[in-house]
């Protein structure tokens, strides 16, 4: 059955017939929630042995000689370092260790920026026009970032291999574009994963501004769902070949493989930028958690551990993506008024209405028990023109409560769609 096909009785039989079945569905009083991209609990289980690693038996020294348990290290103990530089594929002379929470470093490098400006260029407070790129649909909390720091946020359309490079290209002439957000592998939320040609692009970006900054948020570079490793290009490296070493932050976490609340994060970028960093870190920190980097470090020892802890992570997520993408493809694939990425790792994928019709989509949802993100929160200040894109974030609820949600999601995208298509 195509809904573009179809007569005003016939949608309107279909109507009655969603509409019957909805309310059945409502009146079971659900509460699913598929609005945020948070490990389940099976998940977090996975590393709770991290926990015993160090006790009050254990040495406590670093690599260093350095006694983990006081002050000192400002860019992070060696082991962890480089533990953090496997994964990120970089060197580990070009890695700064954070906190639990890599977007702690992106707000303090924006903020840096702002404040003092970034390897002694203009303050980015004495920008008035300021502007930053913000590839869509993308990460909420990564556009949040710089509204708050009075950004104009500039949309760039994400393309199947990556942002639109030739949108980006015309934008960096403009020397108030002080930079741009990456999502680089399974990106936030659509699943794309850059193309070789994408990241050796942005290698080679000559921006007007000479503060300009690509923000490399490589939060999904070890979260694959199927045994091969999908790699990509060194933007360090790229850069440097290029001519541009000081072009890009990279960040990673822990946050997804191990604890989100007490996990290790880590930058990634050139030896100047590097030195710009501790100029402004020394004054912000004494020191990082240097227990919890050497409890990483010991416990997953190398990118072997890594890659084997989350060959079990993905096992875990899988199943439910594909719970998705199966009740999906049989509720709508014929009907032509939805469509969706398949992600093949990650935490989320991208979920296309008819236009007009996201956010009615996802009140509906919410009224029948099943909260996802809003519609429009992919988009800079949440507004997304088009009103056509959903966020689905599969992975805190069970096989089970994903089939519900998504067959829910399905009854309701029929619904809104009808109304679109007999209003036309």
């Amino acid at each position: 059955m195509n809904y573009l096909n179809l007569s005003a009785e016939e949608l309107l039989a279909e109507k009655e017939k969603c509409s019957k079945e909805l309310q059945q569905i409502s009146e079971k009083n659900l509460h699913l929630d598929l609005s945020r991209g948070k490990p389940s609990k099976e998940q977090l289980d996975l590393s709770l042995n991290m926990l015993d690693v160090i006790n009050c038996n254990t040495l406590f020294d670093s690599e260093s000689g350095m006694d983990c348990r006081n002050y000192g290290g400002l860019d992070g103990i060696p082991e962890a370092k480089q533990l953090m530089a496997n994964v990120m594929n970089v060197h580990a002379d070009n890695v700064i260790m954070g906190g639990n929470s890599s977007l702690t470093l992106m707000y303090q490098l924006v903020s840096h920026g702002m404040t003092e400006g970034i390897c002694g260029n203009k303050p980015w407070y004495e920008v008035k026009d300021r502007k930053f790129l913000c590839p869509v649909p993308g990460y909420d909390r990564h556009f949040a970032i710089t509204e708050h720091f009075g950004f104009e946020l500039i949309p760039i359309a994400m393309n199947e291999d990556g942002p639109d490079m030739d949108s980006v290209e015309k934008y960096i002439a403009d020397e108030s574009v002080k930079g741009i957000w990456c999502v680089p592998k399974y990106q936030n939320p659509t699943g794309v994963v850059y193309s070789d040609e994408v990241v050796r692009r942005f290698a080679n970006l000559k921006p007007a501004a000479k503060d300009f900054r690509i923000f490399w948020d490589n939060a999904y570079c070890v979260h694959d769902f199927t045994d091969e490793y999908i790699a990509i290009p060194d933007i360090i490296t790229e850069c440097s070949l290029a001519g541009n070493p000081d072009l890009v932050y990279e960040f990673a976490s822990t946050s997804k493989i191990t604890f989100p609340g007490a996990g290790i994060s880590a930058i990634a970028t050139s030896p100047a930028n590097l030195i710009d960093i501790k100029s402004f870190l020394k004054y912000a920190t004494i020191g990082p958690d240097k227990l919890n980097q050497l409890m990483h470090a010991r416990y997953f020892k190398n990118m072997g551990g890594i890659k084997k802890h989350m060959k079990k992570h993905a096992d875990i997520m899988r199943p439910k993506f594909e719970a998705a993408y199966d009740i999906l493809s049989k509720e709508l694939s014929d009907l032509n008024i939805a469509s969706w990425s398949k992600a093949i790792g990650g935490y989320f994928f991208s979920f296309v209405t008819l236009p007009g019709c996201a956010t009615k989509i996802v009140e509906m949802c919410k009224e029948a028990g099943v909260v996802f993100t809003p519609a429009g929160a992919t988009h800079p200040k949440g507004y997304n023109k088009d009103d056509n894109d959903i966020r689905i974030a599969p992975s805190f609820a069970t096989e089970s409560e994903i089939t519900s949600a998504i067959y829910i999601l399905s009854l309701c995208t029929k619904l809104a769609s009808i109304d679109y298509l007999l209003k036309k």
